[in-house]
């Protein structure tokens, strides 16, 4: 895949990912109370703002998993099962290094 290509692809994951945390948040801490959470009965001692970020990162990386693997999903087999090195540059044993294939 070209570089350019990867970053596109990236960024069609990352973007939506982001813009859906932010809405996560909004809705989550609409009903939720940081200062008023326990982990494991215990109280969490961490500031509110604390609670927002890491619940923001946390709403990302779930959001991100998912924009991933429909991006992966809608590959097609070419896309997947293409070699990214020209045939001269393949390693030795590589089925494809001869360019049967």
């Amino acid at each position: 895949m070209e570089e350019n290509s990867l970053a596109k692809r990236l960024m069609w994951v990352a973007w939506p990912s982001f813009l859906m945390a932010g809405v996560l948040e909004m809705l989550v801490f609409a009903v939720v109370d940081p200062a008023e959470m326990h982990w494991f009965g215990q109280r969490l001692d961490l500031s509110r703002q604390a609670v927002y970020t890491l619940a923001f990162f946390v709403f990302w990386a779930v959001a991100f998993a998912s924009s991933a693997l429909t991006a992966m999903l809608s590959m097609s087999p070419f896309e997947v099962n293409r070699c990214p090195l020209p045939a001269p540059e393949r390693p030795e044993g590589c089925p494809k290094r001869d360019g049967c294939c």
